[in-house]
């Protein structure tokens, strides 16, 4: 008889065990996002495959953290998927091979075993036509049997050679354990707009396109929803308080390590920073009656961001393929320099401290090396004294750290610092943004400061500009007057610039140099240089608000019909924003024999000095307030 009841007992804990087992399925999805290009670990004059040191990233440690974790996986019949946020290139010079008819980024994606990517807006770079060659050459449409291009909301024009990769709207995963997994993706609305070189590609509202997919994937029976997208954390945020039906959402954009995944309206949220830094990684359970997804790696006691560091191996093959792509490179940018650069490793200059591109919407040590950079680069290769130099935040992309190993002590690699400024191209389809020179008024000087306050207040830090030459008083908030309730339209002052000066003196600019007052009304001429980029989109501000109406024009005086007339030559190339940094830093007095970068760049705050003055709007209520105390004070009289 107890035999009996054993027996009976272990049957019923077997079925269920079997129930239970039955009614949950399991899947890892691993992530990056925001990868820009960056095939070898940063900051990459520390870096050294044998020694063990500080540097973060490359193709060839993720290559090899991937298989090991599907090692482990495949050992318990889980299903692994490896996805990307998007922004797959720009930025690091290795993104300069696309302009040489490669597609490193994709081809070791596709090596390594990338399920999925979601298009970013620096795909579009080199502009939409590239990106289509680029596609081609990594073997689109067919190579979507690799590793699918995913784009939910992107508009392409009937005819664009972008239509020939075939990108996806929509793609469903079968998995070995049964498990039907689908998946969207999105550029965002600020991903949108900053991504001003994908004309004639444009994209369809971002949470109107979300509930389409989600009711299309669900009609077509899947088990888990996951949207891709390239939005940054408040975008995806929104988009899971108003979008019911998304289990999961993997970001990108705004380079944000999640080292715990947010969780809004049952939606899951993650994202792994940028530059390779992390591999993300999420261990998911679908429950099969509450149809419900949850996270598994605390109750594993697994990390959900697992740094690339230098104790993580390196895969041999990926290895191989990164450093052919490096000998590339470095034959790439002798040619563009004509040989004064010949290796991405070399030491070009040194530092004993770090300089720092942030933080956001204030002047920094990047951008005070950068734009007298610019200034005295240009002003040397013109011959003609440059007053003014501007770059926006958005367009310097790192900060110079200095190596810290034995064999980098101090010094900065001409990879890390090329990275600084290496987005864009020109009308040349050479690497980066070229110098463009025009002349303005000093008043309209004072108008392009007011654009960056204004944009910065309403479009966030990659409009915020970065000067040399000039040093001025600025409150950005008094920028706006008040926003329109309900739509949040601002009303601009043009009042937040408390007053500007010039610098008159020689070389890199400093507090003991000679200032001159720059007079709000001064229709003086000034010699002014920016990127490609930035003097492309400031004069577009004075079509919307003519108040802030900008004219470029030449030394003459005389408006330029084109901004490409105003790019800057040396001999028959541009000259890029990346070629005026480099040099500039290699050029500095030498220490020691070293050239080294002067310890003034390590003290910021004297450019663009920040003010806290009444609002603008108090005016106006004091006003209001005045004349009714007045109009009650007449009545009252009056009545006596």
């Amino acid at each position: 008889m107890q035999q009996f009841f054993v027996l009976i007992l272990g049957c019923f804990l077997l079925a269920s065990f079997v129930t239970s087992h039955a009614q949950t399925k399991r899947f890892t999805l691993l992530h990056t996002n925001d990868e820009h290009s960056t095939l070898m670990p940063i900051p990459f004059v520390d870096y050294s495959p044998d020694e063990p040191n500080p540097t973060l990233g490359g193709f060839a440690r993720l290559a090899s953290k991937v298989n090991e974790i599907r090692e482990q996986k495949a050992a318990v019949q889980e299903p692994v998927l490896l996805f990307s946020g998007g922004d797959i290139m720009g930025g690091s010079p290795f993104a300069w091979l696309i302009l040489n008819e490669e597609a490193p980024e994709i081809n070791l994606m596709h090596l390594i075993g990338y399920d999925l990517m979601v298009v970013g807006n620096h795909e579009f770079d080199y502009g939409p036509d590239t990106f289509a060659s680029y596609l081609k050459l990594a073997g689109y449409p067919e190579a979507h049997s690799k590793m699918q291009v995913i784009s939910s909301n992107i508009e392409i024009p009937e005819g664009h050679a972008l239509n020939a990769a075939e990108i996806k709207r929509t793609v469903i995963y079968e998995l070995d354990n049964g498990l039907r997994i689908g998946v969207f993706g999105l550029l965002g609305k600020d991903a949108v707009s900053v991504a001003p070189l994908a004309e004639p590609i444009t994209f369809r509202e971002q949470h109107e396109t979300a509930r389409e997919m989600v009711a299309e994937l669900r009609a077509q029976g899947v088990d888990v929803v996951i949207a891709v997208t390239h939005s940054g954390v408040p975008e995806d945020i929104d988009l899971a308080n108003d979008v019911s039906g998304i289990d999961v959402i993997i970001g990108g954009h705004d380079h944000v390590a999640l080292e715990t995944p947010l969780l809004v309206n049952n939606t899951i949220i993650a994202q792994s920073g940028y530059y390779l830094r992390n591999l993300g990684k999420l261990e998911l359970e679908f429950d099969t009656e509450t149809r419900s997804v949850r996270l598994l790696n605390e109750a594993h006691g697994h990390p959900y961001l697992i740094p690339l560091n230098s104790s993580v191996p390196e895969d041999a093959v990926v290895a191989e393929i990164v450093e052919n792509y490096t000998q590339k490179l470095n034959a790439f940018i002798s040619e563009l320099t004509y040989g004064r650069f010949e290796n991405i490793a070399e030491h070009i200059a040194f530092s004993d401290e770090s300089l720092i591109h942030g933080p956001a919407f204030q002047e920094t040590a990047v951008g005070n090396l950068a734009t007298d950079a610019m200034r005295l680069v240009t002003q040397q290769v013109t011959g003609k004294r440059v007053d003014f130099a501007f770059q926006g935040n958005g367009v310097l992309r790192a900060d110079v750290e200095p190596g810290t190993m034995p064999w980098s002590e101090g010094a900065i690699s001409f990879l890390d610092f090329a990275t600084i400024a290496g987005l864009g191209t020109g009308p040349d389809q050479l690497p980066g943004y070229p110098i463009v020179s025009v002349y303005l008024t000093g008043e309209e000087i004072h108008r392009v400061l007011e654009i960056s306050a204004l944009l910065s207040q309403f479009l966030g830090n990659t409009y915020f500009l970065q000067v040399s030459g000039l040093r001025f008083e600025v409150e950005p908030k008094r920028s706006i007057l008040f926003r329109i309730p309900f739509s949040g339209t601002p009303i601009p002052t043009f009042r937040a610039v408390f007053k500007a000066e010039l610098f008159k003196g020689d070389g890199i600019q400093n507090d003991q140099g000679i200032w001159e007052t720059l007079p709000k009304r001064d229709q003086t001429l000034y010699h002014v240089v920016s990127d490609y980029y930035v003097a492309s989109f400031l004069p577009m501000i004075g079509d919307l608000l003519p108040s802030l109406q900008l004219i470029l024009k030449n030394e003459h005086g005389e408006p330029i019909a084109h901004i490409d007339e105003a790019i800057v030559y040396r001999g028959d190339y541009e000259l890029k924003v990346w070629q005026t940094l480099t040099e500039f830093i290699a050029d500095f007095p030498k220490v020691n024999g070293k050239p080294t970068i002067p310890g003034s760049y390590k003290e910021v705050g004297n450019r663009i000095i920040m003010k806290r003055g009444i609002p603008l709007l108090f005016w106006p209520i004091a006003g209001i307030i005045g004349l009714t105390a007045l109009v009650i004070y007449i009545r009252r009289r009056k009545k006596k």
